[in-house]
């Protein structure tokens, strides 16, 4: 009786341990989705913001792209329990599908290892422009 009484006993200190430290929450995911954006009109400047859920301060140690192409930025200071910060994304705005991956790495207990993969996801157009030229014909056969 007195093994099983300490089985569970460890079990569930366990468990508790499993259940303290920092924890990242993303607020609407770990996707960016920029959707289909216009190179002419769009700075490539996204967000994603998160939440620190645990119990202990979170640290935001690094954030790496998979390219050149994506420069991320990082909180400078650990943000504490309860309190939110962002993650900031500048991806370069070249024509054609967007399809990156993010790897932040943290002190997050709710991530293995802490590493947090966040995806990039969208398409960058080119504006199609008609020369004064084309307009006037375009008038012209009307």
């Amino acid at each position: 009786m007195k093994k099983i009484i300490l089985l569970v006993a460890m079990m569930a200190g366990g468990f508790s341990l499993a259940q303290s430290g920092p924890k990242i929450e993303f607020k609407g995911g770990t996707t960016i989705d920029y959707g289909t954006v216009s190179k002419d009109s769009d700075d490539g400047i996204r967000s994603i913001e998160f939440t620190n859920t645990g119990n202990e301060p979170l640290v935001i140690t690094d954030v790496k792209s998979t390219c050149g192409c994506t420069v991320p930025s990082k909180p400078k200071e650990p943000i504490m329990p309860g309190k939110s910060d962002k993650i900031e994304v500048k991806y370069n705005m070249n024509p054609g599908p967007i399809r990156k991956t993010i790897t932040i790495e943290s002190n997050a207990a709710n991530w293995p290892e802490g590493r947090i993969p966040l995806k990039i996801k969208g398409e960058v157009i080119v504006k199609e422009e008609v020369s004064p030229l084309q307009k006037k014909k375009s008038l012209m056969s009307q």
